[in-house]
């Protein structure tokens, strides 16, 4: 990691409790942020993005940053999650897409050939000046509560443009995976590419960590992911690493691969609801980790949610850092109120 001067950073945001869990130092309580905290859970979400579609409101600053502050304003977490969506940078740089609602991502010509990759522009901050904007208002007005970037993983972004769309079984992606090695690594080097660059515009502009997210990454097999997958995660995460901010690494269902995953070179390694946290902390080679109450545990009576955020923080202690978050994210009807319950407990019942 770098030093706090060298980040641009002001050193009481370098010495927060999410910063330094993530660098593996001593912290005053175990941070906590939730995936998709900013969503659909909230009503105030839900009144301005009124009318406003998806892709919209991400090229919005006005939005994005009272998106993005909303559950920072509700709960007291710890960190802030950059609100945009993995598709949003091939939306840029003129991939014909839109998100559905209901449905996803949906691609009008999903990618086949080489022709068609070469055909995807690289993108650079030009591309994007409403993001430049957003995360510098967001900075300002988060003061000391770090702001993390995020992008999607080429694995998942490239199931969206081979698919056309979601996909449970990733039969196209996989076909071209293992039948057209040529076009797999050209698509998967344009997005790594793509995602790098996305991330450093908004480390550039003020983002404190990054997150990337592989969400279908789990459909492959740790040979395949070796093989496949991680050279190009890697890829996105060596050239996060040059931008001296932590790089988390999560994705769904990826029991198998969490030592792969951190090896890929990230300082903090996502652990989803499935796996025991301890299990986690010992794949993922020494590494600070971040999890993993199930989604659904809000759903239950507080005090069965508390008693069981008590077990993952229990675990939590044996790793480098831990900063406690869902095993994914927040599910659209989970009560607010129990998300402010739960970062309150967190709080309190993992001070120092």
């Amino acid at each position: 990691m770098t030093s706090p001067a060298s980040t641009g950073h002001p050193t009481d945001l370098q010495d927060s409790a999410f910063l330094r869990a993530a660098r593996g130092e001593s912290v005053p309580h175990t941070p906590v942020w939730f995936m998709r905290q900013a969503g659909r859970s909230l009503p105030e979400y839900r009144k301005v993005r009124e009318g406003v579609a998806m892709l919209d409101s991400c090229m919005r600053p006005e939005l994005v940053v009272e998106i993005t502050l909303q559950p920072v304003r509700r709960y007291g977490v710890d960190a802030a999650i950059f609100f945009s969506d993995i598709v949003l940078p091939l939306k840029a740089v003129g991939v014909d897409l839109d998100i559905v609602p209901g449905v996803g991502p949906v691609v009008a010509k999903p990618v086949e050939t080489l022709a068609d990759v070469e055909a995807i522009p690289d993108l650079d901050a030009s591309h994007v000046p409403f993001i430049t904007e957003s995360v510098q208002t967001l900075v300002r007005e988060l003061g000391g509560t770090p702001l993390i970037g995020f992008a999607g993983a080429p694995f998942t972004v490239a199931s969206y443009l081979v698919e056309g769309g979601p996909s449970k079984e990733h039969a196209k992606t996989k076909a071209m995976m293992f039948g057209a090695p040529d076009v797999w690594d050209a698509l998967m080097r344009k997005i790594a590419s793509i995602s790098a660059a996305y991330l450093g515009v908004q480390v550039a502009a003020g983002a404190s960590a990054v997150q990337l997210f592989d969400s279908w990454a789990g459909a492959t097999s740790p040979d395949d992911y070796r093989r496949y997958v991680m050279p190009y995660s890697s890829q996105v995460l060596a050239a996060a690493g040059g931008l001296g901010v932590p790089r988390i690494h999560f994705g769904v269902g990826t029991g198998e691969l969490l030592g792969l995953m951190g090896e890929a070179g990230a300082d903090v390694v996502g652990v989803d609801w499935r796996v025991p946290l301890a299990d986690g902390i010992a794949r993922v080679g020494g590494r600070a980790v971040q999890g993993n109450l199930d989604p659904s545990l809000v759903f239950a009576p507080t005090e069965v949610m508390l008693a069981r955020a008590d077990e993952v923080l229990a675990a939590g202690r044996a790793a480098p850092g831990h900063i406690f978050n869902l095993g994914h994210g927040v599910l659209p009807s989970t009560d607010p109120d129990q998300l402010a319950r739960l970062t309150d407990h967190v709080h309190e019942a993992s001070a120092r």
